[in-house]
Parts: structure tokens; C-alpha cells; sequence
């Protein structure tokens, strides 16, 4: 949410903002609710003003008629005012059109339509060349008996895999190995030092968060839109959530942090639900588009000075992950009209997967600024007593996705899978995964 002050002082770029984002609010019509909310407001504090001054002239005395008058004439002037369709009507109108606004994108946000306009940052790694042709991940793994979609969906319908063996190992391998960098001083140390960062080394606290999110919490994390993505408990109200992200974000709403805790640093691993509509006939194969999956997930809190470089941070830990498995990639910078409507800035990592000969995106970054804080109330407290909104950030640290490119990427002639190197301690030491 943005502030009301920012979005009056600056009509022109809000407009500008929502046609980019693609989001359609009427800004004209917000800031006129807000004018006729606050003449209201003023109202009533003038009724309210002179029901207590009449009230103090009372004292402990019986009323005149005439002030008993005065007084019922108030009363019915300031539940006029206050209800109905003076008041009530335009607050929930204002409010709607407030929660639709879409976040201030960074000025390096590039404008454009759809995903066709984002931009490359960078690229890393050496795309390796087969003396055979490369086969896609759900293949190979079909073929060693670790993906298992015609009895998942069987059970639960298209887009649900079991995940068997050591596909299963792989997938605990990733969460170990984002865990030993994330909750490791010094290794956040070595990262900020060889990306040229300005921010704390403090670790990351392992949260493994609930899977079930409050309608209303969803709503104000700006993340209930699109309803068609998720899956909802009709009978309670509830969202299964789409990413740990969905219960981090919320953790400390409607509370006040205090400078000294900050930065908050939290990664929760979860499974996620999506369901995926608008995706038929695309990724029905294979880790790609799947309903269900487990992700490890990235979340912080921080002043916002800090937040920036934050959101720095967590590129750079993405991408020091890919690297540690010694997969290629490159770096996206998302344009407006791909990213999330509470985004101040989005980049992803796409790894490239050699079955598709083409880059994914295996890991997304959000910078939100204090646009989901300030619907959260999630404040930060100084020692002067001011208060002002928090700063949070979050992404991925490790998806399904990723075992998905791993697959493609170690695969060997025989059908076998070479086991990154980094991660064959979590496998005793084996080198590969081959058919027993």
C-alpha cells in the first residue's frame, strides 16, 4: 500500500505506474475519497468538540430542555456523519481502490509489456556441449524410476508427481546446502565481500512456517490476487500458500521491531501449492508447472536504507547457490509488466537446461519496499520513539526447478546423473544416480 500524502503529491507518476503494471485504479477518484473522508473526519471532530463542550457546561446539574435538544441534534448529526452513506460507503470504497494500487517500481526497472522486455544482467557459467543430444529432465528421471506422474495422477490429478529415491535425497540435499550458506556468518560475509555489498552478515533464523494463510492475511500481504492461482478452503476461509513466503511476511504483523533486531532474517522451507491456471498445455511434463512442490524460501525485515542493498543480497546468494552446483545461468531484471503488483523491483535467475536448450527461471527476488509493511503494520521503533513502516524483502533460495536442472545438466550418455559435487556428502560420498 502506498502512503495517501505520496500518492496526492505525485498523481502523475501513480497513473503512470498503474498503466505500466497494467492495473487499472481509478487515482483521480482515490484522492478525491480521501478529500471528502477527511471533510467528514473534520466534521465530526467539530461535533464531537461541541457535544464534550456542552457536556462540561452540563456538569453534574439536571439539562435544560434546551440543552437536552442540543444534544440529541448532535448526536444524530455525528451517527450521519459517521454512517451510512456519508462515511462508512466512501471508507470502503477508499479502501478497495488503496489496495488496488500497484508498488513504485526502482528507476532501473525497465517499462515494458510482458516478459519479452526484461532485461539480462549478467551471465555466468560455461553451457556445456554433449556428444549426444541432451535429453529433458522428466525423461531422464522416468527412466530411473525417480519421477513417478502416472500413479501421482492417478491419485491426484495432472501436475502432481512422486518424487522417489534419490530425487528425494537431491531435494533435501538443496535444502541442506541453502541452510549451511544461510545460517553461516561467515560465509554471508565472504558473499557480501565478493559482490561488493553494503549490508550486515547476520544469519538467517530456519523457520518451517504453516502451509495455511488467513484470507484476510493473504489480502494484506498483497499477494490474494490472483485468486485463480490458489487453492482455497472454502468451509474455513482459508489459502493453502503459493510460497514460505505467503506466512514469513506476515510474521510480525501488526507489531513494532526495534532497530537493534534489525535486519530480521528469516528462511522458511514449505511445501507450495499452485494451481497453475492459465498454463494448459504448457510444462505438463516433468518438475516445471507442478501444483505441488517444496521450496525453500528467503525473507527479511530492515530499515529502509538497508533494504536496497538487501534485495542485493539475495540476488547474490541466489546466484552464489547456482554456482556452488555449477550450473549456468543468467540473471533477468524484470520489467513492469511481468512483475508483482506489490514489487518495487524483481530480478530472476534463469538456469539454463540443456533438454529445453533454453534458460528458466529457477529463482525469483522481490523488493517490496513498504508497500506490503504498511498494509501488514509491521513498524520499526526508534530510540526517539518515532515509528516508521518496515522494509521487506524476499526470495528463493531453492525449488523443484532446480533438481530439474541438475538433471539436464549432469546428465550422461548411459541415462545416469552425475550428482553435483558440492552435494554428494549428503549421498555418502556416491558420485552418481543410476538405475540399481
Amino acid at each position: 500500500m502506498l502512503d495517501i500524502n505520496f500518492i496526492k503529491e505525485n498523481v502523475d507518476l501513480v497513473k503512470k505506474v498503474c498503466i505500466d503494471k497494467k492495473v487499472f485504479v481509478d487515482v483521480d477518484r482515490l484522492v478525491a475519497l480521501n478529500l471528502e473522508i477527511v471533510k467528514y473526519r473534520q466534521e465530526i471532530d467539530v461535533l464531537n468538540a461541541e457535544r464534550n463542550k456542552l457536556t462540561i457546561s452540563i456538569g453534574g446539574v439536571k439539562p435544560t430542555e434546551e440543552q437536552l435538544k442540543t444534544a440529541k441534534e448532535l448526536k444524530e448529526k455525528i451517527a450521519t456523519f459517521a454512517g451510512g452513506a456519508n462515511l462508512d460507503s466512501l471508507e470502503a470504497e477508499y479502501k478497495i481502490l488503496m489496495e488496488q494500487l500497484p508498488n513504485i517500481p526502482t528507476t532501473d526497472t525497465p517499462v515494458g509489456i510482458d516478459e519479452s522486455e526484461n532485461q539480462v544482467l549478467s551471465k555466468w557459467g560455461e553451457i556445456k556441449t554433449f556428444d549426444f543430444k541432451p535429453r529433458e529432465h522428466w525423461e531422464i528421471a522416468d527412466k530411473l524410476h525417480l519421477l513417478d506422474t502416472e500413479r501421482a495422477t492417478k491419485v491426484s490429478g495432472s501436475r502432481f508427481v512422486y518424487l522417489r529415491g534419490d530425487l528425494v535425497l537431491l531435494q533435501y540435499a538443496l535444502i541442506q546446502q541453502a541452510m549451511r550458506i544461510l545460517t553461516n556468518k561467515d560465509a554471508l560475509a565472504k558473499i557480501i565481500a565478493e559482490f561488493g555489498l553494503s549490508v550486515s552478515d547476520k544469519p538467517f533464523t530456519p523457520i518451517i512456517p504453516p502451509v495455511i494463510v488467513k484470507a484476510e492475511v493473504m489480502q494484506r500481504m498483497a499477494r490474494l490476487e490472483p485468486k485463480e492461482e490458489r487453492y482455497h478452503i472454502e468451509q474455513d476461509d482459508l489459502y493453502l500458500v503459493g510460497s514460505a513466503e505467503h506466512t514469513l511476511g506476515p510474521t510480525y504483523m501488526d507489531e513494532t521491531l526495534i532497530t537493534e533486531e534489525l535486519p530480521i532474517r528469516l528462511v522458511g522451507v514449505s511445501s507450495a501449492f499452485r494451481r497453475e491456471a492459465g498454463s494448459y498445455g504448457k510444462d505438463t511434463k516433468g518438475m516445471i508447472r507442478l501444483h505441488q512442490f517444496e521450496k525453500c524460501e528467503m525473507e527479511s525485515f530492515s530499515l529502509p536504507d538497508a533494504s536496497l542493498q538487501e534485495h542485493l543480497l539475495f540476488s547474490a546468494i541466489q546466484e552464489t547457490l547456482m554456482r556452488t552446483l555449477n550450473i549456468p545461468y543468467q540473471v533477468i531484471l524484470k520489467c513492469t509488466g511481468d512483475m508483482g503488483t506489490p514489487n518495487a523491483r524483481a530480478a530472476d535467475i534463469e538456469a539454463w537446461f540443456p533438454g529445453q536448450n533454453k534458460y528458466r527461471e529457477t529463482h525469483t527476488a522481490d523488493y517490496m519496499t513498504d508497500f506490503q509493511a504498511r498494509r501488514l503494520k509491521t513498524k520499526i521503533k526508534f530510540a526517539d520513539g518515532k515509528t516508521i513502516f518496515a522494509h521487506m524483502n524476499d526470495g528463493t533460495a531453492f525449488a523443484g526447478r532446480t533438481i530439474a536442472a541438475i538433471i539436464e545438466n549432469y546428465q550422461q550418455e548411459d541415462g545416469s546423473v552425475i550428482i553435483p559435487e558440492v552435494l554428494r556428502e549428503y549421498f555418502g560420498g556416491r558420485e552418481k544416480i543410476s538405475v540399481v
